[in-house]
């Protein structure tokens, strides 16, 4: 959820606003809430469509209808006004995750899965049709997955059958990938319920294959092929789940089943109040995400609004007037409140007090070599600054271990919020503290600046002090599709992702297969493997069997080493090319000799490097080693900090730097520096390495898209 801007109202009919769910073409979705409680979307129609009447007579029309669909898997309507200046709809809202996400992060669905959505989604779709209704717009982003089953969402662009089309003849209307023919043709082929079982077909395949149909790319391809070409199903190994989606994506409308037909044919149990019949990993990012709804923000009766010269991306400040306490969020008001927290001291006079910044990271965990080089990068960067003669102050490094534990995390990040001379941290090592430690940092408004937390998303939490520094995971996967496919000899990446990497391997082999059809003309195919699987022989057969004359590998190092052992053992002589998750040691260890020629996308530089020259001379000379890969990104993040500090001429509040750090433009050893509007790195350089001799050579520069 993102945050309401200066221009969104602040009530609209019976709900109060909390904030932004997403914005189309026609409208903008907010979250409201009623005074009693009650939670639902609410969807504002943009003032240009609301000032035209054939518009206004559509939407009264399909609002009426709308309130017809009555299906435990389809939305409720519980609210609209059509006649007002801005025409709203509200619907109840779900907090559970997309399908859509839940496939990219954890992977596609089993077969028994697919098939029980597959029968509640076609109930929904039978109540639509009953009611009137063609949604139009079918596809995972629509479907959200709660404790109690999926919900089919936004009949944003649903309609009556007989009423005319919201935009002009010819133009297509839906999302690319996930449309049938009549809708890709763009043509006077009029458009009815068979065509939202077709885009059901499609949503039911990338359910059970991770990827679309028809594939990906540009939208004019992707047309083209939803109207001549067959749809790509391998990946389906379940005959009865093949043959359903089959029938459902065929070209003739007259040839498909009806919603209702679909759902007598799928004899799998639809359970109701129950998600046994989804996976584990999948039921607990349902549940992470219902719980965060205890963690919505309570309407209060007093709002103070922030100056107009508050730092981009703060959120309007609720102020409480309680027994004489002040709560507040955000730039100014947070100095204010930490002013007295320094009791009486003021944020800005240094008084012999120390500046401290600190590492929080996992220092005798699991990625205990990582965590140790971040801090070794951040002690060099203060040596540096505090060897020089102008020093406006002398910079001190506190570090915690948080052993790579998400409970120890949490108390470390406490640790740090309480000690008020902390003025920022660099951390945490790995991707679940991060994710733990936002909402302590943000409380406290303290800077965290992480190097190596590379996940795409984190839990949709505020991230009002929290920095991502480095290009996450799908960012790097870019280069290494680069490498890959932008080659003559190329057509097909496999990409073979191995559940044993977790988050960071779903992210990897999504992205893989996504920019595969973007930023190429090459093809995938795609596998997923189990965690644990020992023998990746007969996954690479099946892969290069079909073709693939390219390898990704998306999962851990040991997963790796097995996956190059096996391919050895093939006439395969392609390029081949992993996740960095997987350069560890004991790749090449576990590998051997089939190591050799294996590439790696990662970002990290390393201490060879022309730009890494001085910092690595500082490194020796401190603590008599060359630099571990993770230091000069640490020591980067380090020195982000310290530049943004000696910009001020006094002690600054933590609000402040944070601020200061938002529109920071800094040159480090790894990169530059520079935020987007949410601080998430805006950039893409990666560095590539290759197994050589029996160990990692540093080549330079991954490959970059062409501008």
């Amino acid at each position: 959820m993102d945050e309401l801007r200066p221009t969104d109202p602040a009530r609209i009919g019976a709900y109060r606003l909390l904030g932004r769910l997403g914005a189309g073409g026609m409208g903008v979705v907010y979250l409201g809430r009623t005074d009693e409680g009650t939670t639902a979307a609410v969807k504002v129609i943009l003032p240009e469509y609301a000032a035209d009447e054939e518009f206004r007579t559509r939407f009264r029309r399909e609002a009426d209808a709308a309130r017809q669909v009555r299906s435990p898997w389809a939305v409720a309507v519980t609210g609209a006004e059509t006649e007002g200046e801005r025409p709203w709809l509200a619907t109840a809202f779900v907090p559970g995750p997309s399908l859509a996400e839940a496939v990219a992060r954890c992977g596609p669905l089993p077969a028994r899965s697919v098939r029980v959505l597959g029968r509640l989604l076609s109930r929904a779709l039978t109540a639509v049709h009953t009611a009137g209704l063609v949604h139009r717009d079918v596809k995972p982003g629509n479907v959200l997955l709660t404790v109690d089953g999926p919900r089919l969402i936004d009949f944003g662009i649903a309609r009556t059958g007989e009423a005319t089309a919201l935009t002009a003849p010819g133009l297509v209307f839906g999302t690319p990938g996930f449309l049938s023919p009549e809708q890709a043709s763009g043509g006077a082929t009029a458009t009815g319920p068979a065509s939202d079982v077709f885009s059901l077909g499609c949503l039911l395949a990338y359910a059970a294959t991770g990827r679309p149909p028809f594939g990906s790319g540009a939208a004019e391809a992707l047309l083209y092929r939803t109207v001549h070409d067959e749809p790509d199903l391998s990946g389906i190994d379940d005959g009865e789940l093949r043959a359903l989606t089959a029938g459902c994506l065929a070209k003739d409308p007259a040839d498909r089943p009806t919603a209702r037909e679909l759902d007598e044919r799928i004899v799998e149990d639809a359970p109701h109040g129950s998600v046994d019949w989804l996976p584990e990993d999948v039921v607990q990012l349902i549940a992470d995400r219902s719980a965060e709804m205890l963690a919505l923000p309570g309407i209060e009766p007093t709002v103070v609004e922030e100056p107009p010269s508050r730092a981009p991306g703060r959120r309007r400040l609720l102020a409480l007037a309680a027994g004489g306490a002040v709560v507040a969020a955000g730039g100014g008001g947070f100095a204010a409140w930490e002013a007295l927290r320094d009791d009486g001291r003021g944020a800005g006079k240094s008084g012999g007090r120390d500046w401290i910044i600190g590492v929080q990271a996992d220092l005798s965990g699991a990625r205990k070599t990582a965590g140790r080089a971040q801090e070794r990068g951040v002690r060099v960067a203060a040596e540096r600054f505090n060897s020089r003669a102008d020093r406006p102050f002398t910079l001190q490094v506190k570090a915690l271990d948080d052993r790579g534990d998400t409970g120890r995390a949490v108390k470390a990040a406490e640790e740090f919020a309480r000690d008020r001379d902390v003025l920022a941290v660099v951390g945490p090592t790995g991707d679940a503290e991060t994710g733990a430690v936002l909402g302590v940092y943000d409380e406290a408004m303290l800077p965290l600046i992480t190097v190596s937390s590379l996940a795409l998303v984190y839990a949709p939490r505020s991230r009002k002090s929290f920095f991502q520094a480095a290009p996450s995971y799908a960012v790097l996967t870019e280069p290494a599709v680069n490498r890959l496919v932008l080659r003559p000899d190329v057509e097909r990446l496999g990409i073979l992702l191995d559940r044993s990497g977790g988050l960071a391997a779903y992210t990897g082999g999504y992205a893989t297969n996504l920019l595969t059809g973007v930023l190429t003309t090459g093809t995938t195919y795609p596998r997923v493997v189990p965690a644990g699987t020992r023998d990746m022989a007969p996954v690479l057969a099946d892969m290069l069997a079909h073709g693939s004359d390219a390898l990704f590998y998306a999962g851990d190092g040991a997963g790796a080493a097995r996956t190059a052992r096996a391919l050895a053992a093939t006439p395969f002589k392609g390029p081949r090319m992993a996740m960095h998750t997987a350069m560890v040691p004991g790749f090449i260890e576990e590998a051997g000799d089939a190591a050799t020629g294996w590439e790696f996308t990662a970002p990290y530089t390393d201490a060879t490097a022309p730009a890494a020259k001085e910092f690595a001379a500082a490194h020796r000379k401190l603590f008599k080693t060359a630099p571990a890969h993770w230091a000069a990104e640490a020591h980067d993040a380090a020195g982000l900090v310290i530049e943004a500090l000696t910009a001020f001429g006094k002690r600054p509040s933590r609000a402040a730097l944070v601020a200061r750090i938002a529109r920071s433009v800094h040159q480090g050893v790894s990169r530059t520096y520079v935020f987007d509007e949410t601080q998430t790195l805006d950039g893409k350089d990666a560095y590539l390495y290759r197994v050589e001799n029996g160990r990692y050579r540093f080549v330079g520069s991954a490959p970059k898209t062409a501008a």
